[in-house]
């Protein structure tokens, strides 16, 4: 089912994708032409959905990229209840939406927020060299034990396991991450509130590993990223610049509204 809405100065196709008993509200743009990586835009939890991102999904498809996003059971315009979802139903359900919707031997630009940072991880695991470049964006990592447990009301299971101290610290996302060769982007706000400093720098750790690697510092913002994206075009702009850009890029670190590499 496919509807055209606008977007500031672009059209994008607002469609369903039928998955698990659940109906997931998604959207897409293209620039046309042939063949190109798609970027998949993943939100983070609570009240996160898509449509903050649609100025980001915009700047994508801007370069050239097609463009994707969904909200995840419970979120924005799609069915279902929060408390059922688990950190497994959100990589099952945003696997269903790609391979419904992205040409299979289309390369992948997988961008997570918070929450959506492990499902990152988990996107690169299945998808393998198709996962062409990660945007993580103050990203969250999950012990394994945590993975297939609802998220209940938050005082059930879930919260009791994610709570456990450096249980994070055991994800199996980390090993994911270690092991990427691609390009990689982690957006690091001023403040962040939610996800633990020691949490981002194992993130930064991990992908210096192996992957082509920009951290990205966003002095004013907090943790909301999307948000931020939203309401602050130029570092929406070097974010993506980030992701896209050349390999002469390895290693770089940029901090402040107007970009100031140090190699």
């Amino acid at each position: 089912m496919l509807s055209p809405s606008t977007h500031d100065h672009f059209a994008f196709d607002h469609f369903t994708c039928d998955h698990d008993g659940e109906r997931l509200s998604c959207v897409s743009g293209s620039a046309g032409g042939g063949p190109t990586a798609t970027a998949v835009l993943l939100h983070g939890a609570g009240v996160g959905n898509k449509e903050r991102l649609l100025p980001l999904l915009e700047e994508f498809v801007a370069r050239g990229c097609r463009g994707l996003a969904l909200d995840f059971s419970g979120h924005g315009e799609s069915s279902g209840a929060l408390g059922e979802l688990s950190l497994k139903r959100r990589f099952e359900q945003a696997v269903a939406v790609i391979d419904a919707s992205v040409p299979a031997d289309a390369p992948l630009i997988l961008v997570g927020f918070s929450m959506s940072g492990q499902t990152v991880a988990d996107l690169a695991g299945h998808y393998g060299e198709r996962a062409a470049a990660l945007g993580l964006c103050a990203p969250a990592v999950y012990g394994a034990a945590a993975w297939p447990v609802p998220f209940g009301d938050g005082a059930g299971l879930f919260s009791e396991l994610i709570r456990t101290p450096d249980s994070w610290r055991r994800s199996p996302a980390l090993d994911v991450l270690r092991a990427y060769a691609g390009r990689a982007v982690l957006a690091v706000p001023g403040t962040d509130t939610v996800i633990p400093a020691d949490v981002t720098e194992a993130v930064a750790e991990a992908l210096a590993t192996r992957a082509r690697f920009t951290r990205l510092e966003l002095p004013g913002a907090e943790h909301m990223l999307g948000l931020w994206f939203r309401d602050h075009p130029e570092d929406r702009r070097r974010f993506v610049d980030a992701l896209l850009g050349g390999p002469d890029d390895q290693g770089r670190k940029t901090t402040g509204s107007s970009a100031s590499v140090a190699e």
